[in-house]
C-alpha cells in the first residue's frame, strides 16, 4: 500500500518517539543484569532468613543480630581485605597465615595488662600491614603471580605461628574476650563494627586510593599509562589485605579465648567466596563491600539453618557451593551483559 506524502512525515515524526521507550527499556534491563550478582546475593540472604525464622523464634529481634553479626564479623573482616585485594584484581592467600600468626601472638604476649596488651594489638596490626605490604612489593618487583606469592607467604607465616604455638592454646585476658559482648545501647561491639566497616568503604571509594585501585584493577596497562604507580597501588592494596586480615585475628580471639596456628585456613576460601556471592568480580574492577558483607552473612547463616533442619552438618559445604555456582552464574552473567554494552 503506497503511503500519500501527507502520510509520511506523520509516520516519521513518531518514528523516533516511538524508539525512545524501547533505548530506555534496554538501558534499564542492562542496568538490572549488571546488578545481578548483588541482587542474587540479597535475594539468597532474604530466602535464608525467611526459612530460618519460620523455623526459629527470636530470629527477628536485636538480640539475634547481635548473635549473628558476630559469628560473621571475623569472615567479614577477612572478607573485606580479600575484596580490595580481588577489585584490584588480584587474589590473597596470605590472610589464612596472618590470622594464625595475629591469634597465637595474641594468646601467647597479651596479659592482664590493658597498656602491654593494646600495644601488642598495635603491633599484630601493624604486622599485618607490612606482611601485606612486602607481598605487593614482591608481586611488583619480581612480576610474579599473586597466587603463588600469597601462596608461599601463607606458608611462611603458619610456619612462623606453629613455631611461636604448635598447638592450639594459650589464654586471653577475659577483659578482651568481653569485648565481643560489650553493648551500647543494646548493640553489641560487633554491630558497630558492622557499621565502621561500611563507613570505611564509603570513605575508601570517596578516595584517590580507592578509585586507583578500581582503575587499575578495570585495567592496568590503561592505567599504567595515565601516570598510576603500580607498585604502590600493590603495597597499599595488599597491606590493607594484611591489616584486616590481622584485625580478623584479633577478634577472633575473643570468640575462642585462645590461639590457633591453624585456624586461618578456614577463612581463606570463605574470604574469597563471601565476596563472589556479593558480586566481587573475579577479574578485578568491579565489587562493592555491601554485597561482600551480605556474602557472609549468607555463609555464616546457612551453618544456622543446618542446625535448624536437624540435618548433617556436611550438607553446609554442600549449600554453600551450590549458592556460589548460583553466584558465579550471576556474575558471568553480568560481565556479559556489561561487554555487550560496551560493544
Amino acid at each position: 500500500m503506497v503511503m500519500s506524502a501527507a502520510e509520511r512525515p506523520l509516520e516519521m515524526a513518531q518514528g523516533p518517539a516511538e524508539m525512545k521507550p524501547s533505548k530506555v527499556a534496554i538501558d534499564w534491563r542492562g542496568r538490572l543484569l549488571d546488578r545481578a550478582p548483588f541482587l542474587v546475593a540479597c535475594l539468597m540472604l532474604a530466602l535464608i532468613i525467611g526459612i530460618y525464622g519460620s523455623l526459629q523464634s527470636g530470629v527477628f529481634t536485636l538480640d539475634e543480630l547481635n548473635l549473628d553479626t558476630a559469628a560473621a564479623m571475623t569472615l567479614m573482616l577477612a572478607a573485606t581485605g580479600q575484596t580490595i585485594v580481588l577489585v584490584r584484581g588480584g587474589i590473597d592467600l596470605s590472610i589464612g597465615g596472618m590470622i594464625s600468626l595475629g591469634t597465637v601472638i595474641a594468646a601467647t604476649r597479651f596479659t592482664d595488662d590493658p597498656p602491654t596488651t593494646a600495644l601488642w594489638a598495635l603491633i599484630i596490626l601493624a604486622l599485618g600491614f607490612v606482611i601485606g605490604a612486602l607481598n605487593g612489593l614482591l608481586i611488583s618487583l619480581l612480576k610474579l603471580q599473586p597466587f603463588l606469592v600469597t601462596l608461599a607467604t601463607w606458608s611462611i607465616l603458619n610456619g612462623v605461628a606453629m613455631i611461636i604455638l604448635p598447638t592450639d592454646g594459650g589464654s586471653i585476658p577475659g577483659w578482651w574476650v568481653g569485648f565481643a559482648s560489650a553493648q551500647l545501647f543494646g548493640v553489641t561491639s560487633p554491630v558497630w563494627m558492622l557499621l565502621v566497616l561500611v563507613l570505611f568503604w564509603w570513605w575508601f571509594r570517596a578516595t584517590s586510593i580507592g578509585t586507583t585501585i578500581q582503575a587499575t584493577g578495570s585495567n592496568e596497562k590503561s592505567a599504567f599509562l595515565s601516570g598510576v604507580s603500580i607498585t604502590r597501588v600493590n603495597l597499599v592494596t595488599y597491606g590493607l589485605s594484611g591489616l584486616f586480615a590481622a584485625g580478623a585475628a584479633l577478634f577472633l580471639v575473643t570468640q575462642t579465648g585462645a590461639g590457633s596456628p591453624t585456624v586461618g585456613k578456614d577463612y581463606i576460601l570463605p574470604s574469597v567466596a563471601a565476596a563472589v556471592i556479593g558480586g566481587v568480580s573475579l577479574f578485578g574492577g568491579r565489587g562493592h563491600l555491601a554485597g561482600t558483607l551480605i556474602g557472609a552473612f549468607v555463609l555464616t547463616l546457612i551453618g544456622n539453618l543446618v542446625f535448624v533442619l536437624h540435618v548433617s552438618s556436611y550438607w553446609q559445604p554442600v549449600a554453600s557451593g551450590v549458592i556460589l555456582l548460583l553466584s558465579v552464574l550471576a556474575s558471568s552473567v553480568a560481565e556479559k551483559a556489561a561487554r555487550n554494552r560496551v560493544q
